[in-house]
Parts: structure tokens; sequence; C-alpha cells
């Protein structure tokens, strides 16, 4: 099976519905994802075949679950979750962070390539990182902890926003220990097809006082 196949045969079975030329977008990313890995290395994961299923399908499972008209993606890396998003959605405003020089400087060369018009890089540390609007939904995969992220990145949740994260397996112990700042809105479990691992995704939401 090509990638171009297990890709939309991935897409089907997540129930999304992308055009053929975002899907040659998104081969497009891998492609370079892989040529940019080879110096920096920016994923662990070097098989394209599995940056399909651990990289693209991962990414794309939380689409159904994302109305935000503004993301941020926290500790982007090589860009996932946020340039999956950004090609998916492309009526939302994807902000892509991380304090590594090398890994922003290939998040900006990846959203001119791929000519990405709504997603945009920032090189900073989201603990002291004070941007002029907050986003409506603040998002992460593998950052940190539930307890350090939200002290990390809780500030840049707009009012009514929410902050996610990605997780593998049921995190609670990392539940029980979230500051008080934040409580838990949902508890998603995601089926992302061709990985054979639990996955799922925590959304938090600002407590009231």
């Amino acid at each position: 099976m090509s990638l171009a196949e297990e890709l939309a045969q991935g897409v089907a079975q997540s129930g999304l519905t992308l055009p053929s030329p975002t899907q040659a977008r998104l081969l497009d990313y891998l492609a370079l994802l892989q040529k940019w890995n080879k110096v920096y290395n920016l994923t662990g994961v070097r098989d394209a075949p599995r940056m399909v299923t651990h990289h693209l399908l991962d990414a794309l499972a939380l689409a159904p679950h994302v109305s935000a008209a503004t993301i941020l993606d926290v500790g982007s890396g090589a860009g996932v979750p946020g340039i999956p998003l950004a090609l998916a959605l492309p009526a939302a405003q994807v902000t892509l962070l991380d304090s590594s020089e090398k890994k922003a400087a290939f998040l900006r060369q990846a959203a001119i390539e791929l000519g990405i018009a709504n997603a945009e890089v920032v090189c900073e540390r989201a603990e002291s990182w004070r941007p002029a609007r907050r986003f409506e939904l603040v998002i992460s995969r593998a950052f940190s902890e539930l307890p350090r992220y939200v002290a990390s990145a809780g500030h840049l949740v707009a009012a009514g926003g929410e902050l996610a994260a990605m997780k593998g397996r049921f995190p609670e112990a990392e539940l029980k220990q979230i500051p008080r700042t934040f409580r838990v809105k949902r508890v998603v479990a995601l089926a992302v097809p061709g990985l054979r691992a639990e996955r799922h995704l925590v959304v938090l939401e600002p407590a009231r006082d």
C-alpha cells in the first residue's frame, strides 16, 4: 500500500473528509520532515509509513473534537499536531510555539513550502511568552505531565477556552494533581487507525471561582 493510500484509508476510517490536495500537502509535509530529520533529528520516527500513523493520523484524530478559531500548539517540535490541524482546519488560525531555534526554523520552512497561510511560528518558552491575545484552544503532545503543563501554558488560554493534551493511557495519576486553577472538562478516548496503543485527549478548562 502506498503512503497516499494508507493516508486516504486512515482519513476515511477516522470519519474525516479531506480534499485530495490537502492529503497531498500532508504527504509533502512528511517528505519535508524526513529531509530535515536527517540533519536536525526532529523526530525519532523515521519510517515513512509509521510517520503516517504516528504523526498524521494521530494528529488528525483530534480534528473532529476541535471547533476553536485560534489554536496554539505548545512545544510543537516537528509540527505535531499543529501542522496537520492547520491543513485539515483551514478556517482556524494555528500558532506553532517552540523554544528551539532549529525546530522553529523547520516549522517556518514547512509553513512557507507548504503554503500554510493560517499558521505562524513563534520561538519562545511557553511559561514566559505573553502574546497580545490568548487562544481558544491550547494543545500539546508530549510536552510534559499535566500539572507542569498547566503551570507553563495555562496563562495562554483565553476566557472560556480550553487547555488540551494528547496522552497515551488514561492519565489517572496526573489528573489528580491538576492545580485548582483548572478542572477536567472531558477525557476522550481516541481511535487512531493503524496505531495499536491507547490514545486519549484530555481537555481542561479554567476553574470558575
